[in-house]
């Protein structure tokens, strides 16, 4: 085998590969003779086929899949010859394929860059440090309490937080429009999730009401063809609802699984959930603030077929993102999605250039400790890990994840790091 290497622009590398036509002649007999043994023709017996005919037959489709196998064989041996790291699969362009003549291609793909990590000492960051409160507490109880409220019928007129149902009917000059019609509708008043002043008609009413409001649509609205328009709506009122909030006590306790201890239990077990999303939302402000200081910092080309494939993913991502949330698919534009996959990518690359560096590894306590953390949540958490420990590919999530976070611990032992007191719910505001 013969190869060459050109040099292109930046990352991109091109290999010319030879493989002799003895070679390919070689791979394009033996694969006729093994499927001479099994193929079947009219007036022969199985594996009494004649060699020439099994080639005349199938010789053409044969020696596409021996170039085919041995294109990508011949590229692997060409590259680990050459000490090149591809990043991504390589373009193979083929200039000579004729039977009896060496078989020429070309590969063309990317390298990865040569990453040069930046002074981690030279970067500066803020991280917000916080202490969980009796008043914390108090608000957080209160939090629970509304998640757990009922909504109770009520004979009086609506007012701002009541939940109502109506029917309405809108019309734009004269004529009604699409999606301004509903029957049975909830909504919660003071939500503002209709139009400028159409709660502000509702509240005072009671129920059975009919009555008609003339109102705007805004000016910026997303409908363009209504944007700027008087509407006049029909409504009626059906019933309106107002929140009652639970009794704090030995049940409202067990409905968030605290069986035993009362009060004092219930506060410890909203303590340790408040400090566990304290220490997620400040590790996660933490590896952000390094991630945009570091990509700054970054001085390297980034290879274009991990972007497009990083592309790809968060593409992916965001159409499932948007399923899930109900709305309907759309192509998301590259434009919007090319700045994160840069700093993915960049990160990605410095991260990997770390662990290699230092040669790290998971360390197992704590991949114990982050299984045991999650599997805390669960009713037997004993089960949990057991499943997690069993279980080959969840395993390695959870160390690649835990590995990752040593890496930022690594960083973060370098910058210059300061930390500001602020209240629990600044800290965990992201």
């Amino acid at each position: 085998m013969r190869v060459s290497l050109s040099n292109s622009e930046g990352l991109e590398r091109k290999l010319i590969i030879e493989v002799p036509a003895a070679e390919v002649d070689s791979g394009v007999n033996d694969r006729l003779r093994e499927a001479a043994k099994t193929v079947r023709l009219n007036g022969f017996r199985k594996g009494k086929v004649p060699l020439s005919l099994v080639k005349k037959r199938f010789g053409p489709g044969i020696r596409q899949e021996v170039v085919g196998d041995l294109m990508n064989k011949s590229y692997i041996e060409a590259i680990q010859r050459e000490g090149l790291r591809p990043a991504g699969q390589p373009k193979l362009e083929l200039t000579e394929l004729a039977e009896g003549k060496d078989l020429r291609f070309a590969a063309v793909f990317e390298i990865y860059p040569e990453v040069e990590l930046p002074d981690f000492s030279r970067i500066k960051l803020e991280n917000l440090t916080a202490e969980v409160t009796e008043e914390d507490v108090s608000a957080m109880v209160e939090t629970l309490r509304k998640q757990r409220q009922t909504w109770e019928p009520v004979d009086r007129a609506a007012a701002d937080e009541d939940l109502v149902n109506i029917d309405f009917t809108g019309r734009v000059d004269g004529a009604e429009f699409e999606g301004g019609k509903a029957e049975n509708s909830s909504l919660l008043l003071g939500s503002e999730r209709m139009i400028p002043g159409f709660e502000d008609a509702i509240k005072g009413r009671k129920p059975s009401e009919e009555f008609t409001c003339v109102l705007k649509f805004p000016d910026e609205y997303h409908q363009s063809e209504l944007a700027g328009k008087d509407v006049e709506f029909d409504i009626r009122l059906h019933e309106v609802r107002e929140p009652r909030l639970p009794e704090v006590n030995e049940e409202f306790y067990k409905s968030f699984g605290v069986e035993e201890g009362g009060e004092e239990a219930f506060h410890e077990e909203i303590i340790r959930n408040m400090e566990r999303e304290l220490k997620s939302v400040r590790r996660g402000r933490m590896k952000g603030n390094i991630i945009e200081a570091v990509v700054k910092r970054a001085d390297f080309s980034v290879p274009e077929s991990m972007m497009a494939e990083e592309m790809g993913r968060l593409r992916s991502e965001t159409a499932q993102r948007l399923t899930e949330q109900g709305s309907e698919k759309f192509e998301v534009p590259d434009d919007l999605l090319k700045d994160q996959a840069r700093r993915r990518v960049i990160m990605g690359l410095i991260l990997t250039e770390i662990v290699s560096a230092n040669d790290m590894k998971a360390d197992a306590e704590r991949v114990r400790e982050a299984i045991e953390e999650l599997a805390s949540t669960y009713e037997s958490p004993d089960e949990v890990v057991r499943w997690y420990y069993g279980n080959e590919e969840q395993l390695s999530a959870i160390e690649a994840s835990v590995l990752e976070d040593q890496v930022f611990d690594y960083i973060a032992g370098q910058v210059k790091m300061s930390e500001k007191e602020v209240s629990y719910q600044e800290a965990i505001r992201r």
